[in-house]
């Protein structure tokens, strides 16, 4: 199916802006849909849980139905959704509650690819355990991260490893499964974070093999709320820090104080938005969904292709990454301009683009950018259109001439 991209558009009130907005990796803009639903969330009435009055009960729904949402998106189930403001306060809440089981000889796996917050929280975690960290390291300048090596990182000691399953720079997309199956193997825990690789296809954490996959609405069109998906028995079998009278049940336990109701009503709107990308997609919602991503996915790969072959055209330009499967996220520097001076000339023309290391510490430390700036981004999600790349692209030849 070819995406109906004006149709997509016009479901977003800030692109009406005159802006291209080339900076989704941070965080998307918001469907009509989605700010409707959670003004009407306020406007009906929310209380808090547990209460015998309506407006406690509508609370109770739209965080149960929240749950189902994100289940659908992730291939998960709604037992096992743990929500939460953003993916890094639920990894360093993981990452603390898995650690109780650490000591020394145990060995955390992580990987330079990654988003420091699935490699700070890990890595703190384990230095207070008195456990070992080994680092999967990166292909450079390809930006792959090779498979192999994970066969000499993991053994009997492994008791975690850590993987994106797409990087947010490079837009590198790992051999997640073959990381996880040897995870597995050894007997560990494999945390996948998925916050940037979820909004551009479809998602399926149980053949990505990850016991926990994190991701955050903000960056597929929903409110900024974060979610980590487990098998419930899992959970379970952890038992975080929490205040006495906070409930003790799965996946309750791990949700610290009081959460944002209408925010809830939004993510789900926002999974119904992306069910909806495809309007000849039938079935299930999470039928519909990975219809709808796949679609969205064919989308933002034929717009890359046109940003990066007009990128790679400019004589000044220099791209980064350039594995075989990956998110339409491009990562570049202009010779004798500064990434903020090239982000801030795309602003004065209207285009959206982020400069800097994204967070993604490792990867432009091992590129040996980030001294300087590291590099700017440009990403495409669903509702980007072909007038996007083109201005991204000549206002990127006016300041690299």
């Amino acid at each position: 199916m070819t995406l109906d991209v004006a149709a997509v558009r016009a479901a977003y009130p800030a692109l009406a802006d005159g802006y291209a907005y080339l900076d989704g990796a941070a965080g998307t803009q918001v469907p009509g849909s989605v700010i409707d639903a959670i003004s009407a969330a306020y406007r009906s009435g929310l209380g808090n849980t547990g209460g015998a009055f309506p407006a406690s009960l509508r609370s109770d729904i739209v965080t149960a139905e929240c749950r189902r949402a994100i289940a659908d998106l992730t291939g998960g189930v709604a037992e096992g959704v743990i929500l939460g403001p953003n993916m890094t306060t639920l990894t360093y809440r993981l990452a603390g509650t898995l650690a109780r089981a650490w000591g020394s000889g145990d060995e955390v796996v992580v990987s330079r690819l990654d988003h420091d917050a699935n490699i700070r929280p890990w890595v703190q975690a384990a230095a207070r355990a008195g456990a070992a960290v080994r680092w999967a390291e990166v292909e450079l300048p390809a930006g792959e991260l090779p498979v192999e090596q994970y066969y000499s990182l993991l053994s009997e000691r492994t008791v975690l490893v850590a993987v994106t399953a797409a990087s947010n720079v490079l837009g590198t997309r790992p051999s997640v499964a073959e990381i996880t199956a040897r995870a597995r193997a050894v007997g560990a825990l494999s945390y996948v974070d998925g916050v940037h690789a979820t909004p551009h296809g479809p998602t399926d954490m149980a053949a990505l093999g990850a016991d926990f996959y994190a991701t955050s609405a903000y960056k597929w069109s929903g409110p900024h709320v974060g979610a980590v998906v487990a098998d419930p028995g899992l959970l379970e079998s952890l038992h975080p820090d929490k205040l006495e009278p906070a409930p003790g049940t799965v996946p309750d336990r791990f949700e610290r104080g009081t959460p944002p109701f209408a925010d809830f009503a939004g993510v789900t709107a926002a999974v119904e938005h992306l069910a909806s990308l495809d309007p000849s997609a039938a079935g299930t919602r999470r039928e519909r969904v990975l219809a709808s991503m796949a679609a969205a996915q064919d989308h933002e790969q034929a717009l890359f292709k046109v940003m990066l072959d007009g990128l790679g055209a400019m004589g000044k330009v220099t791209l980064y990454g350039k594995a075989h499967h990956r998110t339409a996220t491009a990562f570049f520097t202009v010779a004798g301009r500064t990434p903020a001076d090239v982000a801030a000339h795309c602003a004065g023309r209207k285009v959206n683009v982020w400069d800097g290391d994204n967070y993604a510490w490792e990867v432009t430390g091992m590129l040996g950018i980030r001294d300087a700036g590291s590099a700017v981004r440009a990403g495409l999600v669903h509702y980007n259109d072909r007038s996007d790349v083109d201005r991204l692209l000549a206002a990127v030849a006016e300041i690299a001439e």
